[in-house]
């Protein structure tokens, strides 16, 4: 196992980063045939080292997941269970 380390960049650099990446990318590989651009604002959440497996599990079985629950309530209950302030009419513009 790798030695474990505090992050060494701002999460907000970092999904900058990611969200030019990979709009760059679909642009490239025109995988759209609509102009892609990816909204404003991003959410995240942490999880222990321990839980790694559990979250490793999750995202392979997303698809599968995402069809018993949107990922609208989801996102949503997320912020219930870590009772995380918001008003809704500044979360995502959901496409249902």
């Amino acid at each position: 196992m790798g030695k474990l380390t505090r992050p060494s960049c701002c999460l907000s650099d970092l999904v900058r980063e990611i969200k030019k990446s990979s709009n760059d990318f679909i642009k490239e590989k025109k995988f759209s045939k609509f102009k892609f651009q990816w909204q404003e604002g991003y959410g995240a959440f942490s999880y222990s080292h321990s839980a790694l497996d559990s979250v490793i599990a999750y995202i392979n079985n997303q698809k599968e997941h995402h069809k018993r629950q949107s990922f609208k309530d989801e996102y949503k209950g997320f912020l219930t269970k870590f009772q995380i302030e918001h008003k809704d009419e500044y979360l995502f513009e959901w496409i249902e």
